[in-house]
């Protein structure tokens, strides 16, 4: 097994979250010229032949990789993602990149709140604390009761959700199968989800742009590669909480390049829903600690 090393794994968290980041920016570019889910379903394309190419590089090949008795669990959360990317790259061109980031940063809160339906694990009254400080911080940005409410800014908020189940189906699924295993019907699923609903809006694409799609393809894959590595090389518990800085990173992208502003709402707002998410994930480490100890006496 690979030696952990804690710095290593921050500063490639780090590296994914940029590389992320800018995924997310030429995503805005791309889908505010062309259909979401062509674009979707290009970035896909690579993302699916990536996968399949790490799986047959491995012991076993592509067989073992796609071997699992939860098939159809692995295809579901598959076809989550793909559906979770494409509400969350309309939302960059219904809101920009500041405001939906600030919202869809309460996926934590929302894995840690559907955590004990879902997977049947204890929830704290420590953690629903924070869940509630976090979803009051989703209403500072939101701001329900003031003026007429924008029906767009639910989009995030239902990216965060679907995002959210992802994540505890993924939970769910490691306890038979490996993280290789995940990874391929990850992507490979996700191919064909996108194939099948994106093929019928394709679009002819201007020669510029297709750098930018081929662009787009190479984040995918470099920042999949990047957060494999950082798992690999440290426990996820010391580099998760860095995974917030996709905020911060995508804001400077969408204040820079598509001039978006940040309102003193929706800055109040994501300082309270980031402070909620990293006190949830220090709970969680606690937690965990304490079990370990008790299993070692």
């Amino acid at each position: 097994m690979t030696e952990q090393n804690t710095r290593l794994g921050i500063l490639l968290m780090i590296a994914t979250t940029f590389v992320f980041a800018v995924q997310d920016g030429i995503s805005r570019h791309l889908a505010d010229e062309y259909n979401v889910l062509m674009v979707v379903m290009i970035r896909y394309w690579f993302f699916g032949l990536f996968v399949i190419a790490i799986a047959a590089r491995k012991a076993g090949g592509v067989r073992a990789a796609a071997a699992t008795t939860q098939w159809p669990v692995q295809a579901f959360r598959g076809a989550l993602l793909a559906i979770e990317i494409c509400v969350m790259v309309l939302a960059f061109t219904l809101l920009g990149l500041v405001e939906s980031h600030a919202v869809f940063t309460c996926y934590p809160l929302l894995i840690a709140a559907l955590s004990g339906p879902v997977l049947g694990e204890s929830v704290g009254w420590r953690r629903w604390a924070a869940i509630a400080v976090g979803f009051v911080g989703v209403l500072v940005i939101l701001q329900p009761g003031l003026g007429v409410f924008a029906p767009a800014a639910i989009v995030p908020l239902i990216a965060a959700l679907l995002f959210a189940l992802y994540g505890l189906l993924t939970r769910y699924v490691a306890r038979r199968d490996s993280s290789a295993t995940s990874f391929f019907w990850t992507g490979v699923t996700g191919a064909i989800v996108m194939t099948a609903v994106g093929i019928t809006h394709w679009e002819p694409m201007a020669r510029p742009d297709w750098f930018w799609m081929g662009t787009l393809c190479l984040t995918g894959a470099l920042g999949h590669y990047l957060l494999i590595r950082a798992y690999e090389v440290a426990e996820a518990a010391s580099v998760q909480p860095f995974a917030f800085l996709q905020l911060p990173f995508a804001a400077c992208i969408g204040i820079l390049i598509f001039g978006e502003t940040i309102r003193l709402n929706v800055a109040i707002g994501a300082g309270m829903i980031v402070t909620a998410g990293l006190f949830t994930l220090w709970r969680e480490r606690v937690k965990a600690q304490r079990a370990r100890g008790r299993l070692a006496g």
